[in-house]
């Protein structure tokens, strides 16, 4: 999993395809399913007689076959509800879920298909996706009290006409190393070099020009490297913002935050701010201290090229877990020009909302909301993210879990994310459910990577400064949508323009001009009212 990539990019498509309905449908109760007297309201097995049902999901491994999974035949076992799986990799999802939808040839439910907010409410307004409040009230005690927990994921998932459509991911806000976390920086080359850990941007320049040119590896050749990142400038962009005074309201809408002292926003891209931070990162670029392939690099590629060790500072999940290199700490939040240290990247901690959907062809709603919502409880969540005691994980003596040496030293050569997947569907980020530190395995489960988001919550944004991402009424997303597509393309290009030197600073304000006519004032109008809508609503 790739936290601060999801929270710093990703996020940016759900502002831009979130939309919301225009009536109200709370009145209407959920029909019963033609087999609702089949279902055990609590335990399991969750229907007394066998039901087959038909789902669709998009998976990561192309080995996996989910027909005979053992996640899923164990579940089977203990839910009594067969699933009968069509699956895609995920390279493929888009296409092929849109053509089913509008084929009218769709499953009885969605499960990691990451339908968006505009998917949600256009085919739930049709009846295509049901309405999930009253079978979530009633089928669904684990995602019913993380709503009540949570009022920013309660708020997220519900549309304005007040129906739920999805069960989303959730990633715990209480796992602060899914929410926060610095790159990292070799620790062995600041001491052979007698450098402390930057603390301000021109120190971190300072350092990395070291790591470049001084030899820290010792071997002699000229073949150290700076600041790398392998999910593309973004990663970059979001370990300074807060740096540079920017997003004071948090990554739910990357675009936006409020001119200083107001609620009204502004356009974080059009700011001196964010000017200021791009030309900190031309001035890195342009003397070789990150990576210079860093706007077309593919992860896969720049892991290939990182595990050589010959990078002084990485934006990537823990070096050693990921690459197997020691000797990687987090580096420190940089006090910025204006003396303001802030690490301000930081999301709700709600994913994608539309991972699980039930279609109108679902003749067993109540049975499949009980299905789902187990996995957003204590025993589901274990079995989803660790497997089976004795086959996959062991428990010590002090009730810690951890996987087996067959997963975590596979004797094939797999990876980890490769020997779980023979067993569970986790690796590769795509589910609903909660992600709780003490069940994941990943990375960012780790005691370096919990350190390293430990040692940013003294200059992190407070979480009731955050806005959830903002929805939009139909009209508006049409209003959105017309402007955005182009300006988000034109702020992407500029950006890169702008750090690579292709384009001089000079030409700021022609840029600046050129939104405008792009019609970015009413964006940001549009944006103002779908947040002070929201602001009443609380």
């Amino acid at each position: 999993m790739k936290r601060r990539y999801f929270s710093s990019v990703a996020v940016t498509l759900l502002l831009t395809a979130g939309i919301l309905g225009a009536c109200s449908k709370d009145d209407e109760p959920a029909e019963k399913g033609e087999n609702a007297g089949n279902v055990n309201a609590t335990g399991m097995p969750i229907v007394e007689e066998k039901i087959q049902v038909d789902g669709f999901a998009a998976k990561f491994f192309s080995s996996q076959d989910w027909d005979s999974l053992m996640l899923w035949e164990e579940y089977e076992k203990m839910s009594n509800v067969e699933v009968n799986w069509t699956t895609v990799q995920i390279e493929g999802l888009a296409e092929k879920r849109n053509l089913m939808l509008a084929a009218g040839d769709y499953p009885d439910f969605y499960f990691a298909s990451a339908l968006s907010k505009t998917d949600l409410i256009k085919y739930g307004e049709q009846g295509v996706f049901i309405s999930l409040n009253d079978y979530i009230d009633e089928y669904a005690p684990n995602f019913k009290q993380l709503l009540d927990k949570y009022p920013s994921v309660k708020q997220g998932v519900t549309m304005a006409d007040g129906n739920i459509y999805g069960f989303p991911a959730i990633y715990d806000p209480e796992f602060e190393a899914l929410r926060a976390g610095t790159p990292w920086i070799n620790k062995d080359w600041l001491e052979k070099l007698e450098l402390k850990a930057p603390e301000t941007p021109d120190e971190l320049y300072v350092v990395l020009k070291a790591f470049k040119e001084q030899d820290p590896n010792g071997n002699g050749k000229a073949d150290e490297l700076g600041w790398g990142s392998g999910y593309g400038v973004a990663e970059f962009t979001s370990y300074l913002r807060g740096t540079y005074g920017l997003n004071k309201q948090g990554s739910m809408n990357i675009n936006l935050d409020f001119k200083e002292g107001t609620e009204e926003f502004r356009f974080v891209p059009a700011t001196d701010e964010y000017k200021e931070m791009l030309t900190f990162l031309n001035k890195l670029y342009k003397e070789g201290l990150v990576n210079q392939d860093v706007f077309t690099t593919e992860p896969q590629t720049f892991s290939a090229e990182a595990s050589k060790g010959n990078y002084g500072m990485l934006s990537e999940v823990d070096p050693k877990e990921l690459l197997k290199l020691d000797g990687y700490v987090g580096v420190p939040v940089l006090e910025g020009p204006t003396g303001e240290r802030a690490y301000n990247t930081v999301s709700t901690g709600l994913g994608n909302l539309g991972m699980f959907v039930l279609t109108d062809k679902a003749k067993n709603p109540e049975a499949m909301v009980r299905w789902m919502d187990h996995f957003y409880g204590e025993e589901g969540n274990k079995m989803f993210f660790m497997g089976f005691e004795g086959v996959t994980y062991e428990e010590d003596a002090e009730g810690n879990f951890k996987y087996l040496p067959e997963i975590t030293d596979n004797p094939n050569g797999l990876n980890m994310d490769q020997a779980i997947s023979e067993y569970l569907t986790w690796p590769g980020g795509y589910y609903p459910g909660i992600v709780r530190q003490q069940y994941f395995q990943g990375a960012e489960g780790k005691e370096a990577t919990a350190a390293n988001a430990a040692q940013t919550k003294p200059y992190r944004i407070k979480d009731e400064d955050i806005i959830p991402g903002l929805n939009y009424t139909l009209e508006e997303n049409d209003k959105v949508s017309a402007v955005m597509t182009d300006v988000q393309t034109y702020v992407d290009e500029m950006t890169a323009a702008f750090i690579t030197g292709k384009q001089d600073f000079s030409k700021w304000d022609e840029y600046k001009k050129t939104l405008n006519k792009m019609g970015l004032q009413s964006y940001l109008e549009v944006a103002q009212e779908a947040y002070e809508r929201m602001q009443k609503e609380q």
